[in-house]
């Protein structure tokens, strides 16, 4: 039933901004996700034993409607992107801003960060678009993954009416030197008043690629 849930409020924030990208319809659903249920506790995933849930688990979370249609910033991709990605992966183009391209998959544009090899330090770059009021301050909110530093830069985003979208910078670094499985964390961004744009973040530590994973 996921799937026409998803449609209808597609929809439904298509008809409110026919302007809107795929990509910042994503986003809108998925940085207003909330991650609690209705008593403001942890969701737990079907698992036997219960465990708390993690975004391998709901994803960015369960929809909010109303708060999608207004979330504030949006994760924006442009079609070209997403085109010369695949390209690169499936061989077709053979020029040289492949091994660029392929060197920055992490930089894709997404409403998410994930890390699956972090041996040292990684950086990654995001730009965030306001679809809300022009004249607008956010400031970042970091829950890091356990066992890595978090540092985002700058930790404050100013938009006007000559600026709606802006960049940032997130660096992850390793504080546990074992072979581990994924940590996760969060990354909001908040206006001071309704906006939380909520990003999860998936890391998994790695020393060498050779051994095997371990809890």
């Amino acid at each position: 039933m996921a799937c026409p849930h998803v449609s209808g409020v597609i929809a439904m924030l298509k008809s409110l901004h026919p302007d809107w990208s795929p990509a910042a319809l994503k986003s809108a659903l998925m940085t207003t996700a909330y991650i609690t249920d209705n008593n403001g506790l942890p969701l737990l995933a079907d698992a036997t034993p219960n465990k708390i849930a993690d975004p391998f688990d709901y994803g960015a979370g369960f929809l909010n409607p109303t708060q999608a249609s207004d979330p504030g910033l949006v994760y924006d991709i442009d079609a070209s992107d997403y085109e010369k990605l695949f390209s690169c992966m499936v061989g077709s183009d053979a020029n040289d801003s492949c091994a660029a391209t392929e060197s920055s998959l992490f930089d894709l544009n997404l409403p998410s960060i994930a890390i699956p090899n972090l041996k040292s330090s990684e950086t990654v770059s995001r730009t965030v678009t306001n679809v809300g009021q022009p004249d607008a301050v956010y400031k970042a909110f970091v829950e890091p993954p356990a066992g890595v530093d978090m540092m985002v830069e700058p930790m404050m985003l100013v938009f006007g009416k000559d600026t709606s979208s802006r960049s940032f910078k997130v660096t992850f670094k390793a504080t546990r030197k074992f072979q581990g499985d994924y940590s996760f964390g969060n990354l909001s961004w908040h206006d001071g008043g309704s906006h939380w744009v909520r990003i999860p973040i998936a890391v998994r530590v790695v020393i060498q690629d050779s051994y095997s994973t371990v809890s």
